[in-house]
């Protein structure tokens, strides 16, 4: 009777071991996604419907948590006609305490768009602290008003320690702005927009209707003496004609100039690729850049050529030439 009690919870262990590794994936189906760690767990966000969620170990084996937002935030809903909760490229960074994740809401090809703040004191969902609490709108563009567009915001911290956001997608390109001391809200005084980079290049027929071409996602990464700048070019989001790339341009001041390795200015169509599309991957962008253990780490997605165009998270480590420029390093 012993041994068939013994078998019997051997066969319960197992499946429970199963049911978690089956809840892990290496693939996971990702579009702008951002990283962090807490305690020695990876938390990557990412567009979604109440912005995605995933934890890991070992940025290998993933696990989906529930959203971020459980129903659309009501505020963003009355702001945006025609969202209806699919939130895009979020951004995490722990400052003074709390975990800020900034978040785009808008629908395709628009600039009636917002950015949203939500904090968190922990990120581990079995906390007792655990709760996401919303802070509403930060900045938002407006057709007619503004020739830019509210989304894709990263935040970055000057020599000060000042908060400061960047943000931007098509339209008259890349923004910088700084924020109050709590990083809650534009500051006040002195207010003042910056434009990092532009994809001046307008021809008849680009999508949507913009006064440049294709220019997205900023990131900033500091590393030494500069302020790195990443941003995404070309077209995303159209699987197997996808023609997403990442370049980068470098400063020594956050609000710029960005030049790339020739010296040309991101305000002037400059940048140096970092990574583009291949017989693997038909585009790949929207990148993060994160510190691990002393290692630097392109987070980003790319359309995998091998599953019809399909969005995929791809993790590739940095590594930085002589001249302080960076490059995905070699396997």
């Amino acid at each position: 009777m012993k041994k068939h009690i013994a078998f019997f919870f051997m066969l319960i262990l197992s499946a429970g071991i199963c049911g978690a590794q089956d809840s892990l994936q290496q693939d996971i189906p990702v579009h702008d996604p951002v990283m962090t760690r807490q305690d020695g767990i990876y938390y990557l966000f990412a567009t979604g419907n109440g912005i995605s969620c995933w934890s890991s170990k070992d940025m290998k084996n993933w696990k989906k948590e529930k959203p971020v937002f459980s129903a659309p935030p009501a505020w963003a809903v009355q702001a945006v006609p025609g969202f209806k909760g699919h939130i895009w490229a979020p951004d995490i960074f722990y400052f003074n305490g709390l975990y800020h994740l900034y978040y785009s809401i808008s629908t395709f090809g628009k600039n009636r768009s917002c950015i949203g703040l939500a904090t968190n004191k922990t990120l581990h969902p079995a906390s007792p602290d655990y709760q996401w609490t919303d802070h509403g709108k930060i900045i938002e563009s407006v057709p007619g008003r503004d020739e830019w567009n509210a989304i894709d915001p990263n935040l970055v911290l000057d020599e000060n320690q000042q908060p400061w956001l960047t943000f931007g997608s098509f339209w008259n390109g890349l923004k910088l702005v700084k924020l109050s001391d709590n990083a809650q809200e534009i500051a006040q005084y002195p207010q003042r927009w910056y434009t990092i980079a532009s994809a001046p290049q307008h021809q008849p027929g680009d999508e949507p209707a913009a006064t440049n071409k294709a220019i997205e996602a900023p990131f900033i990464f500091k590393k030494g003496n500069y302020y790195y700048l990443f941003a995404s070019y070309d077209y995303c989001c159209k699987a197997e004609k996808s023609t997403y790339k990442m370049r980068v341009g470098r400063s020594e001041q956050l609000t710029g100039p960005y030049l790339d390795k020739d010296q040309k200015p991101m305000t002037k169509g400059g940048g140096s690729l970092i990574l583009e599309g291949d017989t693997q991957w038909y585009g790949v962008g929207h990148n993060a850049v994160c510190t691990f253990d002393g290692k630097d780490f392109l987070i980003f997605h790319g359309y995998d050529a091998s599953d019809k165009g399909r969005s995929k998270l791809r993790i590739e480590e940095l590594t930085w030439d002589t001249s302080n420029w960076p490059s995905v390093k070699s396997k």
